[in-house]
Parts: structure tokens; sequence; C-alpha cells
């Protein structure tokens, strides 16, 4: 199931039992400083970080004594159960995997960002991360310039809350004149019939940046509709959006080798071109029914035969360090 936006869905994620002890065992080493990306200088040489970039996983703990989940959300609510900053780094580090952009999760955390900003200080250069702030309450502004202090480059909106409203209010129009000045990004989970009302916020705010999750869930009813991805591909005329090539679990046949995705990505290289294009996983979403972190991975990696060895570079790495992992300043 996609990253949702409807906060009362959750997924029934699947990690195979090997899978679970291999992300436990390298989990335990990362935690243990051995990680390839924390490497102890004085013990061994500092080894390469890994070079691609995941622009879209999540984070959460059972630590709920240290990290409260919202009030509406349990521990049995957590599916995996677990998926640590340590389970995340031992998951995507063998597969290349040395930066992650982290993602808001509204169901368990509501707009309590701190395991997500804890881990970037943990982390140092590893993790930026898109937040959530509620621009229905005062202080958004604030809120917005303290994040930017704390490796938060971004924020996340849902159409799925306010439904047609999901851009109206003098909140929203402050986090989007705001994040200029920020350097942060306006993240947009939605789904295809949102893209005309985001697009005409792309002309109020030209300068502002956009990034749209997921394909705008294009194909997350098994149907990939042609005049959805015209529709996504027709807001590249908004020189500030850029797209995530992500959720491939989630999207058309649901499942690997992904070739059906082919089309549309090609349809939207061709509208954005690869500068505006960034892969993603939605891990641990990504690790069910099948679909591993690997088959996402190796699909942008060795796949799409029409990309170029610098086409695959932009997606994996150049896109997401750009937007995601640019200078960011709160004054």
């Amino acid at each position: 199931m996609i990253d949702r936006p409807q906060e009362s869905q959750h997924v029934q994620t699947e990690i195979g039992r090997r899978d679970a002890l291999k992300i436990a065992t390298a989990a335990s080493l990362v935690a243990g400083g051995t990680a390839l990306i924390e490497s102890d200088a004085s013990a061994a040489p500092k080894k390469k970080r890994p070079p691609f970039i995941d622009a879209h996983s999540h984070i959460w703990t059972r630590d709920i004594k240290s990290y409260p989940l919202r009030k509406t959300a349990t521990l049995k609510d957590l599916n995996p159960p677990s998926f640590t900053t340590e389970e995340l780094l031992a998951t995507c580090q063998p597969q290349g995997v040395g930066r992650v952009v982290l993602i808001a999760h509204n169901v368990f955390y509501g707009t309590d960002n701190t395991y997500m900003t804890d881990a970037a200080k943990q982390h140092p250069g590893v993790f930026r991360v898109v937040g959530m702030v509620d621009e229905l309450e005062p202080g958004v502004v604030d809120a917005m310039r303290s994040l930017a202090k704390k490796e938060v480059s971004g924020f996340r909106i849902t159409a799925a809350r306010r439904k047609e409203k999901w851009l109206s209010g003098p909140g929203m129009e402050s986090m989007w004149t705001t994040a200029v000045k920020t350097g942060q990004s306006i993240c947009c989970l939605m789904d295809a019939e949102y893209l005309d009302s985001l697009g005409a916020m792309c002309s109020k705010h030209p300068e502002t940046s956009v990034v749209i999750d997921h394909f705008a869930r294009i194909g997350v009813d098994g149907e990939i509709r042609d005049a959805d991805v015209a529709k996504l591909a027709s807001l590249a005329k908004h020189k500030r959006v850029t797209v995530k090539l992500s959720a491939y679990y989630a999207l058309g046949k649901k499942k690997p080798p992904y070739d059906y995705l082919s089309p549309m990505i090609r349809r939207l290289l061709d509208a954005y071109g690869p500068e505006r294009l960034m892969w993603a996983s939605d891990a641990p979403y990504q690790m069910q029914n099948g679909n591993t972190y690997a088959a996402s991975v190796e699909f942008m990696r060795d796949g799409l035969s029409f990309l170029s060895k610098g086409d695959r570079k932009q997606l994996m790495t150049g896109t997401a360090e750009r937007v995601f992992f640019g200078e960011l300043s709160g004054d």
C-alpha cells in the first residue's frame, strides 16, 4: 500500500525472515559504529560514502518514551514493527545509497519531527528531512525557520487532508512564500485529480520549489491512465517543479521488474529532463509483497534502457542533492 494520504489507513508490510535477519545483523553493526558512512577514522581508514541518494524514506521506533506516537496511534499500528535509523542504513547502504531524505509520517508522529531531526543530528551529512507543520495553526513561519536549522529542507502537504481546500488559507500562503526565503521545498502527497489546483498554485508562486511525490500516485488503482500522465507532464512548464520516481510497489502491476512504468518515466523524462526527476524508494513500504529495496534500486540503476549513464547519475544523486541537500536559511 502506497504512502497513504488517508491518515486512517495503514500498510501491511511483510519483510521476509531472511531479510529481517540481514537487516537486524547489519543494523547492529551500524549502531556499533561500523557503518560505511560512519567509520571510526582512528580505527580504520574512512570509507567513501555510497553515491546514491534515496529521496524518500520513513523511519520509526518502538522507543515511544523518547519519541511518543500521536494519540491516535499505538505500537500495534507500526508495520513493520520497527524501522529505525539503523535499520534504514543497514537496508540502503549495501545497495549503494549513502544519503537519505527522511519523510514525515503523519499517521504515526503527526507534526512531531523530532525522531527525524535527531537522526540528522546524529549522522551529519547523511540525512535531510521533509517535516510537517500544521498550516492551520499560528506560528507556521517561525516553525519553518526553526526547523531549517535542524536539516529540514522541505515540508510535506497532503491533498487528502483538506481535499479541494488543500492549498487555501493564509497559513498555506505563508508556507509557499517562506520556503523561497529559507531554501526549503513544498512536497506534495497527492493524486492526479489535484494536479490542476497544484498547477494554479505554482503559477501564483513561481519561485517556490515544489516536489511531487510518487508520480502523483498515478497507477495506484492498477491503471496508468494516459490523461493523468499528460497532466503530470504538463506541470513541467513550472520550472521549480520536480517529480519523485518512487513507490513502485504501489503503482500499476505493483511488482518487479517494474517495466510497465517505463513509458510513464520516458514521458516525464522528455517533459522535465533528468534534472527535475529523482529516484526514491518509499521504504519500508517498498519492502512488501514480493517487492524489495534492491529491486527499486536495480530498476533505476540497471533498467530503463533509454537512460544514459549521466541520466542515471542525475536521477539517483544529482536532483535530490540539489533540491534537498542545498544551503538552508533559518534567519
